[in-house]
């Protein structure tokens, strides 16, 4: 099957009584064969392997690995339908047989399945159990319950058949199905392995394999499935797609990135093969190709709040500010709008690296876009930055009002404590910086440092004495090298006088 080839049939099963229609004549030729195998019981016949295809439910909200939409085309695409009618025929060796009783009791039963009337198909196998004990029968009763899409019947008849007759290749592959489009990979695993060890190995089954294992954390497993996949239907860009993942969980970032080079070429305008590269050159440490790869995708209008915040950082680690601010601007501007955490974050490490003018243009638009949205300790966050560049401004009386509105909002909040006595103690006022270190001393997260800062205020007073048991205590609580050096360094000049 090919879901991602431009030429695979655009079908599926969008009417009731189209897909009535197809099954009848599928249930047709299934009566011949049985019909036929009636008159020539001696003569062992061997059909082509065959797969069930109803039109199945999407898989509920909180299944944890969904299926791509190109993954889910794979049991709509045309063959898998043709496959699933034809299924109700049988292959020798991999088959049940069925005695000369059975054969009567399956003749009637795709009479009535050829006339669409399932239901009694079911109870007439149902009211025939004591004769038609073969495996064939409970794989009809599955194939009807999969129609009707009773997910639960159907595996339920798919493991007795395969129970009676464990070489029921058919069976099996439509148990690893179900089981696939029921997010249930653990159990998908064993039932694809089977198919494979029968002789149905196919490009699908492969695929669905690295499929499943990849999504159970085995990668090479997976690997080694969708190179399988890939070696019998090269043209499906799904199983490649699976192998370059498969690469990314082993950081395999080389081999990453000469496969999704090899994709991109075929498909340049596939967004998601760009993005996936692009984690690779990360991977690599190739920054900056990374960086034109995330450009790409902007030029080709498919930017997401992600890939536009990831280039930002890569920006602001080359120190290219300006470039990075815009890449946040936009990543704000986006629907839906993401959290406020990573711009905030952003304008730190923009204030931790004296870019102000750029942090201070990115706040203005977090507070734009933000507004009433921002958290307590986001607004906290923001005023704190602006006291700071503020006080490389030099503009003093600016980071005093930032300060105090901080802790207004917060009383407990002893780092603007701490950042307010600062200031008082710049600005000359020994006895309110003092008070604000000793507010900040009461709190045990800010204790240490704010012991610190007190004592620093009293070194400059000249009170080295009263300094010290401030710093003895701050180290017992946060030993620094530093502050020992420094401690030690006043005991001397105490000592001295």
């Amino acid at each position: 099957m090919h879901p991602n080839r431009s030429d695979a049939p655009n079908t599926g099963l969008c009417s009731t009584s189209l897909r009535a229609l197809a099954f009848a004549s599928a249930f047709s030729a299934a009566f011949a064969f049985v019909a036929e195998a009636d008159a020539q019981s001696s003569r062992s016949r061997k059909k082509p392997e065959v797969i069930v295809a109803p039109e199945v439910p999407a898989l509920p909200e909180d299944q944890r690995i969904p299926l791509t939409d190109a993954q889910r085309a794979v049991f709509t695409d045309e063959l898998f339908e043709r496959r699933f009618l034809e299924s109700y025929a049988a292959e020798t060796d991999i088959e049940p047989k069925l005695s000369e009783p059975e054969r009567k009791i399956m003749v009637e039963v795709l009479k009535l399945i050829q006339g669409d009337k399932m239901a009694e198909a079911a109870a007439y196998i149902e009211k025939n159990r004591a004769v038609a004990m073969s495996a064939s029968f409970d794989f009809t009763l599955a194939n009807i319950a999969f129609q009707a899409e009773d997910w639960s019947r159907a595996v339920d008849e798919y493991t007795k058949a395969v129970q009676k007759f464990p070489k029921f290749r058919r069976a099996w592959r439509n148990l690893a199905l179900i089981h696939i489009r029921n997010g249930d990979l653990v159990k998908a695993i064993p039932s694809l392995t089977k198919v494979i060890e029968l002789g149905g190995g196919d490009a699908t089954m492969y695929g669905l394999l690295g499929f499943a294992y990849s999504n159970t954390e085995k990668p090479i497993a997976a690997e080694s499935a969708y190179r399988m996949a890939i070696l019998l239907d090269p043209a499906t860009r799904d199983w490649k797609l699976g192998l370059a993942k498969s690469f990314f969980k082993q950081r395999r970032w080389p081999d990453a990135v000469a496969l999704t080079a090899e994709l991109i070429e075929e498909t340049p305008d596939a967004a998601d093969l760009w993005l996936l590269q692009a984690n690779a050159f990360i991977g690599m440490g190739e920054i900056m190709k990374a960086a034109q790869n995330y450009e790409v995708v902007d030029r080709l209008g498919k930017t997401t709040v992600d890939s536009l915040n990831m280039l930002g950082d890569i920006y602001v680690n080359e120190e290219l500010y300006d470039l990075a601010v815009g890449c946040y601007m936009r990543a704000m501007e986006r629907t839906p709008l993401g959290a406020a955490e990573r711009p905030i974050r952003a304008a730190k490490v923009l204030v931790g690296r004296g870019a102000s003018i750029e942090a201070e243009a990115l706040l203005g638009k977090v507070e734009s876009v933000y507004a009433s949205a921002l958290s307590e300790t986001e607004r906290k966050d923001i005023l704190k930055m602006k006291a700071r560049m503020a006080v490389v401004r030099g503009a003093g009386e600016d980071e005093a009002r930032i300060l105090e509105e901080i802790v207004a909002i917060d009383p407990l909040d002893g780092e603007a404590l701490i950042l307010l006595g600062q200031y008082n103690a710049r600005a000359g006022d020994a006895e309110k910086a003092a008070f604000l270190y000793e507010r900040a001393a009461k709190i045990e997260k800010f204790e240490a440092d704010a012991k610190v800062r007190h004592a620093q205020l009293l070194v400059g007073q000249g009170k080295y004495a009263d300094a010290l048991p401030l710093l003895r205590s701050a180290q017992q609580l946060k030993p620094r090298e530093t502050i020992q050096q420094y401690m030690e360094q006043v005991e001397r000049v105490a000592r001295g006088r």
